[in-house]
């Protein structure tokens, strides 16, 4: 048994965690230093990172990716974009935009002389396209169009081109995250208008099976900072300097100054680690239990370790609520466990059971808080609990409690059985790889096993995941977890009813479901979200993102769990990092640089 020392509480987080020393990752690693020279690979030769990845990327269509990272950041610019310190809305491809008093009508300049990495140039036409006939698309299972939509009717805005350089938007009422939602990245109309206009016999457009990962990089036509040049799965992906890139110095030195970016493709976190230890890595996300070892390596590994405050987004485990059936009349979900699921006293006790502060002290090492609401800390629209957010403190009675007036009872043996005598189980999967959500999973288990439940935890393959969570819908519970960002108008696609990410209760049209419910507080979290676009007040926008997030603690479609501190580990050769919470570390990649 381990024993943790007493420690001050006075501390900052970051030297508490220095005084209960590195011996159990040591350990935990088993690492000898001729196993650390084997991974002795120069991270940065002079214009080159290597970062490491937990798994290879699923598409090379930027309108279709629903998962985060992804290699879009790199290769794809939008019109505008985010300050990563400031979170403003900054121009991008977009020089310049004005707005109309009545906030309905938007005009954008793009900066002259855009190409596309072929060369080719970008206008107008690439915007209008991008907007009108792939995001806007039915036939198009982007998520992007989730939260482009206007309103309770849904609308979207109208987006024509005035001239080469100049795209008018029009807005059926106002809408305030209009900007931020434009930031999505624009599309190359030469090479995929052919693919969207041609259609098979269901009336599926060939886009949505092309830039799979199978297609030659060198085929992806991109905008960004960075083109594909090299994809070799399980291995790595490479990205070369886009020559053809508009951004470039006061002086005029094009930008990127970086020449290339590799994601190695490392599907283990210690493994990561080591790597980076090695020199082999560029840059690494501080997990927890890493940074005693990492922060007494700072000055002779030649890094910077760099904090602030909670990071961005959410982990959660979530039911699968869904109650429809599959067109052969199979239910998604076992109707006994389905029913369980669908009990609300069942998913408050679950919350209640969860040891969140244990969590925080074993698995993150202290560097962490609760998590309770799907908005994160750093917006101006999080409600905190002193606001009034409902809360689920750690508490084993309450809820063998809530699960004995919900008709449940124990056996001799203290295992849950429902009011039929079934014996309460179910698989939680989450992502193999991942060592903090593996270390989670398995501490849920425990957790709930105090209440009379099996948790059978399955971590899986990543693209497996996402499979089955946006396709087959075949799962039970799963452990994940959401990006996010200060504007709340990007949850709209998980709590929209028809989101493409309503993943607890996600809709599906091929094959068709038959039988899905939709509650009606599912339906008031989606008309709270459009509500809260529609004002333009921090004040009353809070108000009612807060009416909204009371609502998702009430109802328990996500169990949050904890917000880890956001830190990360940079070679100190890579010159100009301005890291934060909000972008990272390489959030304003272009301007970097790399000096030996």
């Amino acid at each position: 048994m381990f024993v943790l020392t007493p420690i001050s509480p006075h501390l900052h987080p970051l030297r508490r965690l220095l005084s209960l020393g590195v011996l159990a990752l040591v350990l935990l690693l088993g690492l000898s230093s001729c196993q650390i020279e084997q991974f002795r690979v120069r991270a940065a030769d002079g214009s080159q990172i290597i970062l490491g990845q937990l798994s290879d990327p699923k598409t090379f269509n930027a309108a279709l990716s629903q998962e985060s990272p992804n290699v879009f950041s790199y290769i794809y610019d939008g019109l505008v974009t985010s300050d990563g310190v400031t979170a403003e809305v900054i121009p991008e491809l977009a020089e310049s935009w004005e707005t109309s008093e009545d906030n309905l009508r938007l005009v954008f300049t793009l900066r002259e002389g855009l190409r596309w990495s072929d060369g080719e140039p970008l206008t107008a036409d690439d915007v209008v396209f991008t907007f009108n006939d792939i995001y806007f698309n039915r036939r198009i299972p982007s998520s992007t169009r989730d939260v482009l939509r206007v309103g309770e009717s849904g609308e979207f805005p109208t987006i024509q081109k005035l001239d080469d350089r100049r795209i008018e938007v029009l807005l059926p009422e106002p809408f305030s995250p209009i900007l931020r939602t434009l930031g999505s990245p624009i599309l190359p109309e030469h090479i995929l208008r052919p693919a969207v206009e041609d259609v098979n016999e269901e009336g599926e457009p060939r886009f949505n099976t092309m830039w799979g990962t199978n297609t030659p990089p060198q085929e992806i036509i991109s905008n960004g900072p960075y083109r594909l040049s090299q994809y070799a799965p399980g291995q790595r992906v490479r990205f070369e300097r886009n020559p053809y890139y508009w951004n470039e110095d006061d002086d005029g030195t094009p930008r990127p100054h970086i020449r290339s970016v590799v994601w190695q493709v490392v599907e283990n976190q210690d493994t990561q680690l080591l790597q980076f230890r090695s020199g082999g890595l560029s840059s690494i996300t501080v997990n927890p239990p890493y940074f005693s070892l990492l922060k007494q390596e700072e000055e002779r590994g030649n890094f910077t370790i760099y904090e602030d405050g909670p990071q961005m987004g959410t982990t959660f485990i979530s039911f699968n609520l869904n109650r429809g059936q599959n067109p052969n009349g199979r239910p998604l979900v076992d109707p006994i466990k389905s029913k369980w699921f669908n009990t609300l006293a069942f998913r408050q006790a679950v919350a209640h059971a969860i040891d969140r502060e244990t969590m925080i002290n074993s698995i993150y090492r202290g560097l962490g808080e609760p998590q309770n609401s799907p908005i994160s800390i750093q917006s101006p629209y999080y409600l905190s609990p002193d606001e009034g957010l409902p809360t689920y403190e750690y508490d084993l009675d309450k809820a063998r409690e809530l699960l004995l007036e919900a008709g449940f009872q124990y056996d001799a043996r203290g295992r849950l059985l429902d009011e039929d005598g079934n014996r309460v189980q179910f698989e939680l999967i989450t992502n193999a790889g991942n060592q903090t959500r593996e270390a989670i999973g398995a501490q849920i288990r425990q957790d709930l096993s105090q209440i009379g439940i099996q948790v059978n935890f399955t971590p899986i393959d990543f693209n497996n995941l996402v499979n089955r969570l946006n396709n087959t819908l075949d799962w039970e519970c799963h452990l994940i977890g959401f990006t996010g960002g200060v504007e709340p108008h990007g949850n709209l696609t998980i709590f929209a009813v028809d989101g493409r990410l309503h993943s607890f209760n996600q809709n599906r049209d091929d094959p068709p479901l038959e039988g899905r419910v939709v509650e009606d507080w599912e339906r008031e979290i989606e008309s709270l979200y459009i509500q809260g676009a529609q004002v333009f007040g921090d004040e009353e926008r809070k108000e009612i993102y807060g009416q909204a997030q009371i609502l998702v603690q009430e109802n328990l479609p996500f169990i949050y769990l904890v917000n880890p501190l956001s830190m990360a580990a940079v070679r100190n050769t890579i010159q100009g990092t301005q890291y934060s919470a909000i972008g990272g570390v390489f959030w304003n990649l272009p301007e970097l640089t790399i000096e030996d």
